[in-house]
């Protein structure tokens, strides 16, 4: 009796797990497409902060989407795709690692990547780390990924 009633109640669990729904209702995405896009927009990241560091201010320019906008921590609001891309210049970024990096698909052709990264700087810089929280919005155009939006977060 006391079979029959446990292996019932497990039957019950398991229909029930398998009949909730994804977020949003939404099937979830296929495993192998998830890690083609995590795959390219992970390299596509690392390529940006390579670009930064070592001051290639058109393999950065080349990541980045015509009407990118950007906003970083220093409180001097938003920035065009000129003026991040002349900041290239003045990097003083020795070094970076990354940690975290998540890919959300928002649709066939967007996607957020958020992650933290912790930048070394020279060691006669004045602020030897800096670490912030990033939020990049991806877009994809003419069969490229372009990034089309940056937002940082200072973590203390």
């Amino acid at each position: 009796m006391k079979a029959r009633i446990w292996t019932g109640l497990a039957l019950m669990l398991t229909s029930c797990v398998v009949a909730q729904p994804t977020r949003g209702g939404a099937p979830a995405p296929a495993a192998p497409a998830d890690t083609t896009l995590n795959g390219v927009l992970e390299t596509n990241v690392k390529a940006e902060w390579e670009a930064f560091k070592n001051k290639d201010k058109k393999a950065y320019a080349d990541l980045l989407a015509e009407d990118f906008v950007a906003v970083e921590d220093d409180g001097e609001g938003m920035r065009k795709k000129r003026t991040v891309v002349e900041e290239v210049d003045r990097s003083v970024v020795s070094k970076y690692y990354l940690f975290g990096l998540n890919v959300l698909p928002l649709s066939a052709d967007t996607a957020m990547v958020t992650y933290e990264i912790t930048m070394e700087f020279p060691a006669k810089a004045a602020v030897r780390f800096k670490r912030v929280l990033v939020s990049e919005v991806w877009q994809k155009r003419d069969g490229k990924w372009k990034m089309r939006y940056y937002q940082e977060t200072r973590v203390r």
